[in-house]
């Protein structure tokens, strides 16, 4: 019995002894286990929460220069690239014209319309003897203060070229143009409504004369594109509208003042304006590309030497040029002693030689000679013309020189703008170098009548002293453009230029 107990109880011991062990041995796997559980849990946490602050700082100061470096390099090669799909753009927008198309209907249609042009403007200014005459006899207005009337027409018909000249580089040919053909007929219209001295200096002398060079000179630009070889005749042609404009209207004066009086006779004249204002407006149509960049004055021409001494020698003979335009009818009624229709036939006539003396000389320089060499003998001969006048004391003697001094000077007229343009070489700048030049002939044409009138005034009503002064402006600046000529192929003067 006692062995029996002895026995269950090493059995239970042993029992006991195996429970314990078994315990021990699940409680060390269930230790490992949950040991490997947490290292994986707190591995996993490590690898998505951020890293401790010194090593991100580590890292953010590695990666930083690294990024900024990137940035530098690349930026100028990605604005190249840029620029250079910009330019492709901006290149393959553009379409080149090609050059001139020396003739076609579209060219010649630009020649009418441009000669169109010349007749509102260059003829009314043509015109304004009639208005000269007028203005001393029947309102007694000085001779000298009239005169600034006529130029300051003049110089805005010249002088607003500067400006309206690149705006036809600019592309902006119809906004001056339009806007100009109303307002030169609106001032000729307020012409007719005005009674004392400064209503008909601002009127027709301001207000007119900016509405005519709003048109005159991006017009005559825009001519010059259409031609290269045959661009004298062009413009000779065009230039006709001066002489069409110069017989208009006078005849309109000449006819309709005794029947109408001035105010309506004035009026018709502005009717007329606007009626051949919508016909030219809708034809005239600019061939080349705008040129939006780009000064407004190209002062890199001035020092091109032909350049320079063409301006210089065109301002003189202006200063000159224009007297005869202005006091020939005054100058009938005063000391020849004609009647006042008769001084308005001498003012027909000097506008209508201006027909042939536009296309002869025209036609000459695009098949012979070329316009500069044209250009200098038609200056030197009516330089002289100006001193003969000093001469004439008879009315036969006075419708010889009338008839002589329109031809010639009507030929410089209608070449002096065709060797400006020769001498421009890039036409996407024709514009503008036309427009500077001129500039130069309205400040001449400006000062010139009123000295002229000023020194008639002097002389008690004489006109020797202002046809010796404007004589010799006009062969001193026929002297200058001589020079210019020289500058560019020396003495060898068969050279056609």
């Amino acid at each position: 019995m006692a062995n029996k107990e002895t026995l269950d109880v090493e059995k239970g011991a042993n029992h006991a002894t195996e429970k314990g062990e078994g315990v021990n041995q699940l409680s060390s796997h269930d230790v490992g286990e949950r040991a490997h559980a947490t290292e994986t849990s707190r591995r996993h946490h490590a690898a998505c929460s951020s890293p401790p602050r010194e090593e991100y700082e580590e890292e953010e100061i590695e990666r930083i220069p690294t990024y900024r470096s990137r940035a530098v390099s690349t930026k100028p090669n990605a604005l190249k690239q840029i620029t250079k799909t910009i330019t492709a753009r901006s290149n393959a927008s553009v379409v080149d014209p090609g050059p001139p198309p020396e003739g076609g209907v579209k060219a010649w249609l630009q020649v009418f319309a441009g000669m169109l042009v010349v007749t509102n403007t260059w003829g009314m200014i043509a015109t304004f003897g009639v208005f000269q005459s007028y203005y001393t006899t029947e309102l007694g207005m000085e001779p000298s203060a009239v005169s600034w009337i006529g130029s300051m027409q003049m110089l805005g018909h010249f002088g607003l070229g500067i400006f309206t000249g690149r705006a036809l580089d600019a592309g902006f040919f119809h906004w001056v143009v339009i806007p100009g053909m109303l307002l030169s007929a609106l001032g000729i219209f307020l012409t007719s409504l005005c009674h004392t001295y400064w209503q008909f200096f601002l009127a027709q002398g301001v207000m007119n004369g900016i509405g005519n060079g709003c048109q005159f000179t991006p017009s005559m630009s825009l001519v010059t594109t259409y031609f290269a070889r045959n661009r004298s005749a062009a413009l000779a042609v065009m230039a006709c509208g001066s002489a069409i404009g110069g017989l208009l209207y006078p005849t309109i004066a000449r006819q309709l003042l005794p029947q109408l009086g001035f105010p309506w006779t004035v009026r018709v004249m502005g009717f007329i304006m606007l009626a051949v204002g919508a016909v030219y407006t809708s034809l005239l149509r600019p061939r080349l590309p705008p040129r939006k960049s780009g000064p407004l004055f190209e002062l890199s021409a001035f020092r091109e030497a032909p350049y320079t001494l063409y301006v210089i020698g065109l301002f003189l003979v202006c200063l000159g040029l224009y007297f005869a335009f202005y006091y020939i009818s005054a100058y009938a009624v005063n000391i020849i002693g004609v009647s006042y229709g008769t001084s308005i036939n001498l003012i027909l006539i000097l506008n209508g030689m201006g027909l042939p003396g536009r296309l002869l000389p025209g036609y000459i320089a695009n098949r012979w000679l070329g316009p500069y060499n044209t250009l200098i003998p038609l200056a030197f001969t009516t330089s002289l013309l100006m001193y003969c006048w000093a001469a004439v004391r008879t009315e036969a003697s006075l419708y010889a020189f009338t008839i002589l001094y329109g031809f010639f000077s009507a030929g410089f007229q209608g070449l002096f703008p065709a060797v400006m343009a020769n001498l421009t070489r890039d036409m996407s700048k024709v514009g503008t170098r036309n427009g500077m030049g001129l500039s130069v002939v309205g400040w001449a044409s400006l000062c010139g009548p009123p000295i002229a009138g000023a020194l008639i005034q002097r002389s008690g009503g004489g006109y020797l002293a202002a046809q010796m002064w404007a004589g010799t402006m006009m062969l001193v600046g026929s002297c200058t453009i001589l020079v210019g000529r020289i500058c560019i192929t020396g003495w060898r003067i068969r050279e056609r230029v």
